[in-house]
């Protein structure tokens, strides 16, 4: 029985392997080799058969069952007897035979079926295939290829047979004629070789250890001689191949007599291959083992051949490596072992080979050469060694190439050579440079030489490999240490080597770190003979300075700062301590920033104070003055760098104010003065910082050397009249005279304040007025040159800033501030009005600004004067186009904030309403100006004013603010501003004036009022666009204006107003009507003697201005008069065409506008609305199946009023009293109108409507029900309800009928959250609906109901009961939707009340058993309702109400488990969990049967292709789990079926089977049959995992359960399996297939 079995489950899968699918055959071979697991010779035995019984099978299934019958081979040889052996051995040399022609992947199966056998039946093997290995007969070409790879995978078995083998083969080499057949001899000959070479090799593990090398030299000797003098020279290229790849391992098998003999014609031979064949890989190998073979015997042919041999090979080395050929990149290692077998015999003409062919012209040959010599420096270390003087002076030439790829392969030769100790000989300095010149290269591209015939590498990739060469050798190769310390120290100052900064510190620093381990508490430098060492200052200095730009060449920052914390010993012995604390704060504030946060100017800062720190810590003057000095000099080697040459000015002022030595410091600041190049601007304003800086500490040394220097010749060389006109010597002394008044100016705003005030007038700004003014024959003449200008007003402002900022600027007089201020408006004058390219005009107002401040006071002329100067020289700038330079837009943001800071300044000299009112008429032209930017300029800078106004108030008596009126008038109109910058700006001035009033009330500063205060939450709505929000806004500011206004300043007010109403800008023109008619309705009872007056005002602006706006605004002023008739306005209203027009809607909204009104007016429209019947049913064709609806037009009418009514937000307190009238109609009117469409004679209009955009009010019958329906929500004070539907897109689901029901479900759970105190009165509306003829609307009611009652709300209002009653009363209505959504809301009990669910659990029960059983609907829904509705209840009902119904739900639902429909499938499994998870501990017998009958459906729909029912699958077992008792079932279903995570579905089914059959291995055959019944599953993934479940329930049973299956039934049904269309399902059947092997 088992053998036959098993023979019957390999018949079924070898027929399968014809299979069409690849993977399917791959799975059928996996079962093969799955049924050889078990009983491999049964498996082999079938296989072995099935190919002799077959032999029309074509070769590529032979193939697939011979590679099966390998895997078994290769994993169970051991179980093999000797009988089965033969029979497999005798099938596979007859399938690899059977024909002559090659079929490669057969005949390669066959072969490696023996290859396999041959392990362990090497001599049945070896007879079978000797027996095709006859003398004189050519054999097979796999019997020889087969005898080669045997010869392989068993040395010691294959090799005493090869003398035999040999003698056999050798003849019939002459005989093979064609080239495949010569091929496959080379072969074995190649793998005979290189077997014996192994076994002689492990002769000490050899069977036979007499074997000897000589016992195979005649043979070798003899088919060396055909393959080398009758097939090497053939013309096929591959016959070639296999010659070469034979002769390299059999050329050490050659007598040596006989290899010295063929030397001569054989290495000759081999290099004339290279010629022949483009992929040289094979040759250079054998080449490789000959040269080995060769040396090995000591031969002197060599040395006939060596320049040959160098030449060949050296053209080899040559050839570009693409990285993307690994043939190429093997031939380069291949050809580099050539080399180091010529190294080891003949290094000297090796070298002499090599070395001249550094300086070839060919940047190939050079590359080439340099791969060699690095090779040959690590391979041939011993033969190098006493050549290391030769190889280091033939590097000069190589060190001065500057192509990128020779750069590489230098690096890498010096590497090697710091390996092996080169870089300690004379000479090795040189190489160590090289390196430091190679880090210092630029990252960027290099340019391309001409006629280069290849793509020049980037130079960053040298620098790259240098880098990490330097720091390699640094830190691994310990003989280094003494070589490169402290040499490197050398490269730190010089300029050019500035690139390599970064690497040389960290090596350095590595370097340090191991003599500190050494030799703690010793100096690291040691000068005795080390004269090109720089000094400690220079090291400082230099370190110091790049530090400035930290992030520079790769965080040289970092680096310089490490290095100089290691180096503190050296630098000076007292810093060690304090440098261990500022330097790593330094380390840490540049790891918490990037070159992107990083402020220069911070960081500056943060060094110069480390400097001071350091200089007070040393506090040595000798040192000080050398530091100073070491700075002085270098400052000519940071010209290139003007960032780090300005730093380095810093701190040369720095060290010169710690230094106590007068003439030092002023001899080098003369230094500095004579030396510095006054063309570059960083360099001026570098060297006036270090004088700023200086002047800290040495004020009247600072000064004196400046006027030395001012008085000098060299400022007064060029003045006269006739050097006058020479251009460049002008422009020179221009720029020194420009970097003197920088000076100047920067020692002001350094220097002590007091010791500033009493120098300010009599030295300072008298020296910086000489030399900004030339005079020339006594006529004074003033320069031209911006830069000069432009350093004049940057000083005048330091010194101005300096004397504004002592503490007796109060008292101090300044005689020459008129001066000043006509010199900076001459400046600001002379500016382009309508351009902004220089800060002079910023400098120049920050200076005035300063200026004012200081006595004497300006004259009102001169204010004036000033005032208009600044601000025509500023509003009038054209902005930048969008995409110009950022700069200018910095630029002009600072020359706005000094204009503001300009006039702040003058209007606190000023602090009353008449400054004010003076300030803000000299604005006035320009907030009024038709120009945008214009405007919003000057809003800007009023609303600064006011705000320093009103910071700076201070009210000694109670005053009238008197021009108030006037200056809202002026501002708020432009809340309405084009632009939206101009109306934050402008709400910012009202805000402010409304607390200036409050201020000259008698408020204290700090006072808040609530009512101004919401101007600032009124800034938002001025952002939006939409016209509508805009002016809403508007009325809200005009509303806050209204309650604070005095009203002594009503009148003025609205006469400022009303002059708006003409504004050129319409948006400012429709603010000023809005903010009028506010202000008349907020406060028109004040103006009883003033309204002729206002109506006067209000006809003429509508005669000058008959725009739309106006004419709203003054329909608004009188509407009220229709409030005596309003039955009949509404219903004349009402008779307006359809859709109404822009008046009539105002008209609604102004009604609805009037709080006494709208009441009644909501309810007269709700009356319209209800009265007629919502539509008429009419047939558009006479055929066509249904009648069309058609909406009737009075109700239509009625539903737009009440949207335009209610958008008016005062008609809230209305539709509050109203609400659930409103509620209810509006919500049964949207489900009457679904699907009605207008009246033809409207279609067309609504179309012309929706076309005018989004502002107007859709005409659609159900769209318009539903926007009156969310704005009785929003004015009935339910905004969040709106908000919520909104979010959930229950909206656009209630006005389609497919979504209907989801969307009043959204709207009653909104509500339930968000209203419910309205809902009791709601639901009495409601309830009345019950009995409505129309269907639609009991449907829309009940859905409605159904979802309150998911709420607690119900309950906590008391309406339960109510409601649950008038539910089951709809139990039996004749529409099956009312029917479904009444079993939902009983079933939404359990979410909202479950508290109540106990009491009325019976009736819930009921109710939901009667909706499974309903046959009314043939769709079902209705039960499916009750199973999602039983899922909810179950677990809180009383048990025993359940334990009678649990039976009878369960049997009623296990026919939905496998639905078409995917809902009915999750509801009634996922139900099906919750009736097992209600039955845990107390599951009775005859429900355990229900659960062991869902086991398998359950585990077969985890792979259903709906997920929801997946997931319900895995509730369902986790709640069947605890059922079942047994705890390792339970575990794994908790631990692979938890919600959100993946499954591995294979993994689980494996372990939940395992645990099944060890626990109930009586349920196998019931599992089995269930998972039968799903191979005909209409779903692939159900269908594909039925025999999953069916292999793994085998798998794991025990043999004594196997009698339970019916084996013959289910093979029959796996076989039928293998025939599905779908391959995942085949696949599983053949892997199942394989599995039932166990029942073997």
């Amino acid at each position: 029985m088992t053998r036959s079995y098993v023979r019957k489950l390999s018949a079924i899968l070898l027929d399968a392997v014809t299979d069409k699918d690849p993977l399917v055959q791959e799975q059928v071979c996996s079962a093969l080799c799955a049924l050889g697991e078990s009983q491999p010779q049964e498996a082999l035995s079938a296989c072995e058969e099935h190919l002799r019984q077959n032999e029309k099978l074509a070769h590529p299934y032979r193939t697939m069952i011979l590679r099966a019958m390998q895997t078994v081979v290769s994993s169970h040889i051991s179980k093999l007897d000797k009988d089965m052996a033969r029979a497999v051995i005798l099938l596979a040399s007859s399938e690899m035979t059977k024909v002559k022609d090659l079929i490669c992947d057969w005949q390669q199966a066959a072969s490696d079926v023996l290859v396999a056998m041959g392990r362990r039946f090497i001599s049945t093997v070896m007879e079978e295939l000797l027996h095709g290995l006859q003398p004189g007969v050519l054999p097979h070409y796999f019997v020889v290829r087969t005898l080669a790879n045997l010869s392989v995978s068993n040395v010691f078995g294959t090799v005493p047979f090869l003398t035999s083998i040999l003698g056999t083969m050798l003849p019939m080499l002459a005989a093979a004629k064609h080239d495949t057949t010569r091929a496959v001899f080379c072969y074995a000959l190649q793998h005979f070789s290189e077997s014996t070479l192994e076994y002689l090799a492990n002769l000490d593990q050899a069977p036979d250890p007499t074997v000897r090398k000589d016992a195979f030299a005649s043979d070798i000797s003899s088919a060396y001689d055909i393959l080398f003098h009758q097939w090497l020279p053939s013309r096929e290229a591959k016959l070639r191949l296999a010659v070469v790849e034979a002769l390299g391992p059999m050329s050490h098998l050659l007598p040596s007599e006989k290899l010295e003999e063929q030397l001569p014609k054989l290495l000759p031979g081999i290099l004339t291959l290279y010629k022949k064949h483009a992929e040289t890989c094979h040759v250079s190998k054998s080449l490789g083992q000959i040269l080995e073979a060769a040396v090995s015997v000591g031969s002197r042919t060599l040395e006939v051949q060596l320049d040959s041999l160098l030449t060949t090979l050296h053209a080899q080395i040559c050839v570009p490596v693409e990285s993307a050929s690994p043939l190429v990149m093997n031939n380069q290692k291949e050809v580099l072992r050539c080399f180091t077998e010529l190294a080891s015999c003949s290094p000297d003409r090796l070298l002499a080979f090599l070395l001249p062919k550094l300086d070839s012209g060919s940047e190939r040959t050079r590359v080439g050469t340099l791969q060699v010599l690095r090779h040959i420096i690590n391979s041939a270390a011993a033969q190098m060694e006493v050549k290391k003087p030769f190889i280091l002076s033939s590097m000069r030439v190589p060190l001065l190439d500057t192509n990128s790829k020779v750069k590489r392969a230098v690096v890498q030769v010096i590497s090697a050579m710091a390996h092996h100790g080169y870089l300690e000989q004379p000479g090795g300095e040189a190489m160590i440079e090289y390196i430091v010149q190679q880090c210092a290269l630029p990252p960027e591209m290099e340019p391309q030489k001409p006629g280069s015939d290849c793509e020049e590498l980037p130079a960053d990739s040298v620098r790259a490999i240098t880098v990490r060469t330097l720091y390699l050798v640094s830190t691994t190769v310990d003989r280094m240490s003494d070589v490169l310390w402290p040499h490197l120290l050398q490269f730190l100052t010089p300029v050019r080597y500035t690139g390599a900064l970064t690497p040389l510190c960290r090596s350095l620093v590595h370097l340090a770190g191991k003599r500190q381990e050494a030799g703690p508490g010793t100096h690291l430098i040691n000068y005795d003979g080390h004269v090109t060492l720089p000094s400690p200052y220079a090291i400082a200095t230099r370190l110091l300075a790049v530090s400035s730009n930290p992030y520079l060449g790769d965080g040289r920052g970092a680096a310089s700062l490490r290095l100089l914390n290691v180096l503190h010993r050296d630098i000076h012995p007292l810093l060690g301590q304090r440098w261990a604390t500022t330097i790593p704060l330094l380390l840490q504030y540049l790891d918490e920033h990037t070159e992107e946060t990083l402020s220069p100017k911070e960081w500056e800062e943060k060094l110069l104070v480390f400097l001071r720190d350091t200089l007070a810590v040393v506090s040595d003057n000798t040192w000080v003055c050398q530091l100073s000095l070491e700075m002085c000099k270098q400052l000519p080697c940071y010209n290139g760098t003007p960032q780090e040459k300005n730093f380095l000015y810093k701190c040369v002022g720095t060290a010169l104010g710690a230094a106590s030595s007068k003439d030092v410091v002023r001899k080098h600041l003369q230094e500095l003065l004579e030396s510095a190049r006054y063309q570059e601007e960083a360099e001026r304003e570098g060297l006036a910082c270090c004088f700023g800086i200086c002047a800290i500490i040495h004020l009247d040394d600072t000064l004196a050397q400046l006027e030395d220097f001012v008085r000098s010749d060299v400022v007064r060389k060029s003045i006269g009249i006739f050097n006058i006109f020479k251009d460049r010597s002008e422009n020179e002394v221009e720029k020194v005279k420009g970097t003197l008044i920088l000076c100047y100016g920067h020692v002001a705003a350094q220097a002590p304040r007091e010791l500033v005030l009493a120098r300010a007038e009599s030295d300072i700004l008298r020296n910086i007025f000489q030399c900004f003014s030339t005079k020339v024959l006594g006529i004074k003449v003033e320069t031209k040159d911006p830069a000069l200008k432009l350093c004049l007003v940057q000083s005048v402002c330091m010194v101005c800033q300096a004397i504004c900022g002592s503490t007796q600027a109060s008292s101090f007089n300044f005689s020459r501030k008129a001066e000043l201020v006509a010199q900076m408006m001459e400046f600001i004058k002379a500016e382009p009005p309508d351009s902004l390219r220089s800060p002079i005009r910023k400098k120049a107002m920050l200076a005035c600004t300063y200026l004012v401040s200081l006595e004497p006071a300006l004259d009102e002329q001169e204010r004036t004067y000033m005032i208009h100067g600044c601000l025509h020289s500023v509003m009038a700038v054209l902005p930048e186009r969008e995409g110009e330079d950022g700069g200018l837009e910095s630029l002009y943001l600072d020359t706005m904030h000094a204009l503001e800071d300009l006039l702040t300044s003058l209007l606190r000299r000023n602090m009353t309403p008449q400054g004010l009112q003076m300030m803000v008429e000299h604005l006035s032209p320009w907030i009024k100006s038709p120009r945008g930017h214009e405007r919003e300029r000057a809003l800007g800078v009023s609303s600064r004013l006011l705000r320093s106004f009103l910071e700076h108030l201070h009210v000694s008596a109670l005053v009238p603010f008197h021009n108030l009126g006037l200056l809202i008038g002026l501002f708020s109109p432009r809340c309405a501003d084009l632009w939206p910058a101009t109306r934050q700006e402008a709400v910012s001035c009202v805000y402010s004036l409304l607390y200036l009033q409050l201020g000259y009330e008698g408020f204290s500063r700090d006072y808040q009022d609530d009512v101004a205060e919401r101007l600032l939450t009124l800034k938002d709505g001025l952002v939006h666009p939409d016209p509508a929000i805009l002016f809403h806004t508007c009325h809200s500011i005009a509303q806050i204006i209204a309650k604070r206004l005095p009203p002594d300043q009503l009148i003025s007010l609205l006469l400022t107003l009303f002059e708006s109403l003409g504004d050129p800008d319409k948006n400012c023109s429709r603010a000023a009507s809005v903010i009028i008619n506010c202000l008349l309705k907020e406060r028109g009872n004040l103006l009883l003697e003033k309204v002729p007056e206002i109506v006067n005002m209000l006809r003429s602006k509508l005669q000058e201005t008959p725009e739309e706006h106006v004419l709203r605004a003054a329909q608004h002023s009188v509407c009220l008069l229709a409030s005596q008739h309003c039955e009949a306005v509404v219903s004349s209203l009402l008779g307006s065409p359809l859709p109404f027009d822009s008046h009539t809607c105002t008209l609604w909204r102004a009604l609805a506008s009037e709080p006494g009104l709208t009441v009644k007016m909501l309810e007269l429209l709700l009356q319209k609305m209800n009265r007629d019947v919502p539509f008429k049913e009419s047939r558009a064709f006479l055929l066509s199946s249904s009648p069309d609806r058609v909406a009737t037009l009075l109700p239509l009418a009625a539903t737009c009023a009440l949207s335009e009514v209610m958008s008016v937000p005062v008609s809230a307190p209305a539709v509050l009293e109203l609400y659930p009238q409103l509620f209810v109609a509006l919500l049964l009117r949207v489900g009457c109108t679904l699907g009605v469409q207008l009246p033809r004679n409207l279609q067309a209009k609504e179309r012309r409507a929706t076309g005018l955009g989004p502002a107007s009010r859709s005409l659609e019958p159900c769209s318009s029900a539903v926007g009156a329906l969310q704005l009785t929500l929003v004015r009935g004070g339910s905004e969040e309800v709106v908000q919520r539907v909104e979010l959930e897109r229950g909206w656009e689901s209630l006005r389609t009928s497919m979504g209907h029901e989801e969307g009043v479900a959204r709207l009653a759970s909104a509500m339930a959250k968000f209203a419910g105190p309205r809902l009791p009165l709601v639901m009495k509306e409601l309830l009345c609906t019950h009995s409505s003829v129309y269907e639609i609307q009991r449907v829309t009611s009940t859905a409605f109901l159904a979802e309150l009652l998911s709420s607690n709300v119900v309950n906590d209002l008391m309406i339960l009961e109510s409601l649950l009653d008038n539910l089951a009363a709809r139990q039996k209505d004749t529409c099956a939707s009312v029917r479904r959504l009444v079993l939902r809301g009983l079933a939404n009990v359990a979410s909202g009340s479950p508290n109540k669910v106990p009491a009325r659990g019976p009736q819930l029960l009921t109710s939901m058993i009667g909706g499974l059983d309903d046959g009314d609907d043939p769709q079902n829904l209705v039960a499916l309702e009750a199973m999602v509705g039983l899922a909810k209840l179950l677990d809180l009902v009383e048990p025993g109400d359940l334990r009678p119904v649990l039976l009878h739900v369960a049997i009623r639902i296990r026919p939905f488990f496998d639905s078409d429909k995917m809902e009915f499938r999750s509801a009634s499994i996922r139900l099906f969990g919750h009736l097992n998870k209600a039955c845990h501990g107390d599951c009775e017998d005859i429900f355990l049967e229900q659960v062991v009958g869902g086991l398998a459906p359950l585990l077969l729909h985890l792979q259903d292709p709906q997920s929801s029912v997946a997931t319900a699958c895995k509730f369902a077992l986790r709640m069947c789990g605890p059922n079942l008792e047994c705890e390792e079932l339970m575990a794994a279903f908790q631990k692979h079926l938890q919600e959100g995570r993946r499954l591995h579905f294979g993994e689980f089914l494996n372990t939940a089977c395992k645990h099944l059959m060890r626990h109930f291995p009586d349920l196998l055959g019931r599992l089995v049959s269930t998972s039968l019944f799903y191979f005909k599953s209409s779903w692939e993934d159900v269908r594909a995992a039925a025999p999953m479940l069916t292999g793994f329930l085998v798998q794991h049973v025990e043999p004594e359960h196997h009698l339970q299956v019916d084996l013959e039934h289910l093979t029959a049904a796996l076989q039928l399996l293998l025939k599905d269309p779908a391959p995942a399902v085949r696949m599983k059947a053949a892997e199942t297939l394989g599995r039932l092997v166990k029942f073997a």
